[in-house]
């Protein structure tokens, strides 16, 4: 538990599955934390971190998965290289 999850090469649209992660539907249910995935109710630690990659150059993710995590841009233009 608590530990980082690293999805690679995920397309522009994410499974329905994930929601309750990205929008952290935690429940305490006898002092235990859980999250329900699919049909299943697993533990959940404070301390988990999803980080999900894509190689897609410029995607374009709809407005409700914006809002639910942090979209970061390491890609790198000459122009930009060039500016430095």
């Amino acid at each position: 538990f608590g530990l980082p999850v690293l999805l690679e090469n995920v397309p522009e649209t994410l499974d329905p599955i994930l929601d309750p992660l990205l929008t952290k539907q935690v429940v305490d249910r006898g002092g235990a934390k859980t999250i329900q995935l699919g049909d299943n109710t697993v533990e959940y630690d404070e301390r988990f971190r999803l980080y999900i990659t894509t190689k897609l150059s410029n995607p374009h993710y709809s407005p409700e998965v914006c809002v639910r995590v942090n979209l970061l841009n390491f890609v790198a233009t000459q122009e930009g290289l060039e500016d430095q």
